[in-house]
């Protein structure tokens, strides 16, 4: 498409597609006053022009004229300033060309905001393929892909890159029978993939680490994502430790705009070989790229919350099939993707031998043992039953520090009637009541709004008595502060998390994804309430808390050292068993045969419209999928207002794996549709969502 002169009435962005297919113009401002005195380049006069416009019928490149001053500086993947519609917009130079299919003027490039080639071809494949699989436009990937440009840091010197390091030793990968393979794959050059499952106790940060500097040892480059900034900062140093701190950057929301921009130029200009990040390092541009690592691929955080919603692991697929690099999807469970990536032939396991794994799991024991039960008979029903009391003594008399898991924080975050168990409602918002603190600290409030109920009764039975529905971890806390007297306590969530405890007796009261790691490990692991985390309403519940679970587990010391750890579950459920056997890979497998039978994800893909009920019916009749599509729904969601209406809904439409292109075209059609005919109701689309019930 071109940008071409108009009239000073130029019509607004979305009345774009009814004139004729002219793509961007450029309007009458100053670059086009000076047109007279503005000359062509000699050479590849054309520039093919992504521009910053989130409108999903303008996804598509257009063609403006380069002026002679701007042939230098005007390089493919620059960023520049073009007239779009009577207005300055930013965009990204793709490529310079010699003609244009456009029979009219052209537009002349404003600017040149930089010289800086940000965008090299490699990115903008990947961006692209992003984009076409979730549905989404090339701006919106853009977005995620590269960071806002910081001037001043632009305008340093380019470090020199630095030598190669040496090859380290990767002798923990002996463990492993396949681990010797993969890292011959490594070095061979050759586009092996493997789902590695490590062992509980495992220094995963080192094992990372050797294989990001075997492949930093051949001049190649490495891209390692893990969930958050703690995850991030054990391997960066780990990495460090190996191919020194001039190979290696950290790329993390947690740093400043002008430090995070000038690591990521490091990375475009080749000066640092290996990236260790959260989720935005998954774009992160290295040159020759030699491995990609995603770890705990099964983490909400790797899920991008801004359009168009990927997922790290996704998109290193994407990257490491159109790349011809390995790719290595790690952590201590598995996802009922990354068995599919297995079932699939694509990856192969890396997995240790029961022998080693038996000399590394710490003992498990379910509550809801005969045994248990016999002996105590309240440990069925009891928070902290007998068991998990000795396993605790135990851990503190050897002086080491025990983890106690609990699935919310807070004190007291839901409630419920004493009498018939009806959940307690504020009268004001129907939220949910909480104590936000000890007793203390008064009468019960509403999470939402945050309004008093000192004098609450049960809208069911009348009764003014509450109850705990879920105990958060303040209040665990406070009780094992009274049952373990003299023994420190430590919370470690919420607004403080704690990266790391010494090895001494203490409790740490954790939430799930904020245990901190103990020097040496702990010496046992309390994993409470799990009927919580096993009953949400969610199709990953179970596989959620097996994940949780082991990579509590995981910290704790091995058995043949007194490593205990105590799940509060009953034995005969498929996620206790797996713990108790150490084997995610068979959960992964019944839970992947149990979406196939199903029909949900990742068997299938599927599309989620969420929006108002009739916002969704309209979408629905103008998506045209694949002839195998199928539509659920829509269901309401949330509360009903006075009428008796769901205020959102929600469908699900969904395609045979083989039709998931199709259905993520049609998905694109539809909201190209939609801002064609400036619909204003917004619509939430979204493919493979995380969470679908």
């Amino acid at each position: 498409m071109s940008g071409e002169e108009t009239t000073p009435t130029t019509p607004p962005l979305w009345e774009l597609p009814r004139r004729r297919r002219t793509g961007g113009a450029g309007g009458k401002g100053a670059g086009s006053r000076r047109k007279g005195q503005r000359v062509p380049a000699e050479s590849d006069p054309i520039a093919r022009v992504v521009v910053d416009v989130p409108l999903a019928h303008l996804d598509r490149t257009f063609d403006y004229q380069v002026p002679s001053e701007l042939a230098d500086t005007a390089v493919p993947g620059c960023r520049v300033r073009v007239r779009f519609a009577g207005q300055l917009v930013d965009g990204f130079l793709l490529e310079r060309a010699a003609t244009t299919e456009h029979t009219g003027r052209l537009a002349f490039l404003e600017r040149v905001v930089s010289s800086e080639a940000v965008l090299p071809p490699r990115l903008v494949r990947l961006c692209r393929a992003v984009a076409q699989r979730y549905g989404g436009t090339l701006a919106d990937v853009l977005r995620l892909a590269v960071p806002p440009r910081h001037a001043r840091t632009e305008a340093e010197p380019a470090a020199e890159p630095v030598p190669p390091p040496a090859e380290p030793p990767a002798d923990g990968w002996r463990r492993y029978p396949r681990g010797g393979a993969f890292l011959d794959a490594l070095r061979a050059r050759r586009p092996a993939h493997a789902v590695w499952q490590a062992l509980p106790g495992e220094d995963w940060p080192a094992r990372l680490a050797e294989l990001a500097a075997t492949v930093a040892a051949d001049g190649r480059g490495a891209v390692l994502v893990v969930p958050d900034h703690r995850d991030a900062a054990r391997l960066y140093q780990a990495c460090e430790r190996l191919a020194g701190p001039e190979t290696v950057v950290a790329l993390s929301a947690e740093v400043g705009p002008a430090r995070r921009y000038r690591r990521w130029l490091a990375v475009l200009r080749g000066s640092a070989r290996i990236v260790v990040g959260t989720r935005a390092a998954m774009f992160a541009p290295v040159r020759e790229p030699g491995l990609y690592v995603v770890w705990d691929d099964g983490d909400d955080l790797h899920a991008e919350p801004r359009m168009p919603y990927p997922q790290v692991r996704d998109v290193l697929v994407l990257r490491a099939h159109t790349d011809g690099v390995p790719l290595l999807v790690a952590g201590h469970a598995r996802t009922a993707e990354a068995q599919l990536l297995l079932e699939s032939g694509w990856a192969h396991p890396i997995v240790a031998g029961r022998e080693e794994l038996r000399a590394s799991a710490p003992r498990v024991t379910p509550t809801g043992e005969d045994f248990d039960v016999a002996r105590d008979e309240a440990a069925r029903a009891a928070r902290l039953p007998a068991v998990a009391f000795e396993a605790a003594r135990a851990a503190l008399a050897s002086g080491a520090p025990v983890l106690v898991q609990v699935p919310r924080r807070g004190y007291v975050p839901s409630l419920a009637c004493a009498r018939c168990r009806t959940r307690a409602r504020c009268r004001r918002c129907a939220g949910p009541l909480l104590l936000p603190g000890g007793a203390q600290a008064g009468p019960p409030r509403c999470r939402w709004c945050g309004v008093v109920e000192a004098n609450h009764r049960c809208a069911a039975c009348g009764s003014p008595r509450l109850r705990a529905v879920v105990v958060g971890a303040g209040r665990t806390a406070e009780e094992l502060g009274r049952a373990f007297a003299g023994t420190s306590v430590r919370t470690s969530g919420g607004g403080e998390v704690l990266a790391t405890v010494p090895a001494l007796p203490a409790l740490v009261v954790a939430t799930p994804g904020a245990e901190p790691v103990a020097d040496g490990g702990y010496g046992a692991a309390l994993l409470l309430d799990g009927w919580a985390l096993l009953g949400r309403q969610d199709l990953r519940a179970a596989e959620e808390t097996l994940r949780r679970w082991m990579a509590a587990a995981a910290l704790v010391r091995p058995a043949g050292d007194g490593g205990r750890v105590v799940v509060g579950a009953e034995a005969g459920i498929p996620a206790v068993q797996a713990l108790l056997r150490w084997d995610p890979g068979w959960h992964a497998e019944l839970e992947l045969a149990e979406r196939a039978e199903l029909g949900f994800p990742p068997a299938v893909r599927m599309a989620s419209v969420e929006g108002s009920g009739e916002a969704v019916a309209s979408l629905l009749e103008e998506l045209n999928p694949p002839g195998s599509a199928e539509v659920l729904g829509p269901v309401p969601l949330g509360e009903l207002d006075d009428e008796g209406r769901a205020q959102r809904e929600r469908a699900l439409v969904r395609v045979p794996r083989a039709d998931g292109r199709a259905l993520a075209a049609a998905v694109h059609a539809a909201r190209a549709a939609r801002d064609a005919r400036k619909v204003t109701e917004a619509v939430r689309i979204q493919l493979d969502p995380l969470s679908l019930v």
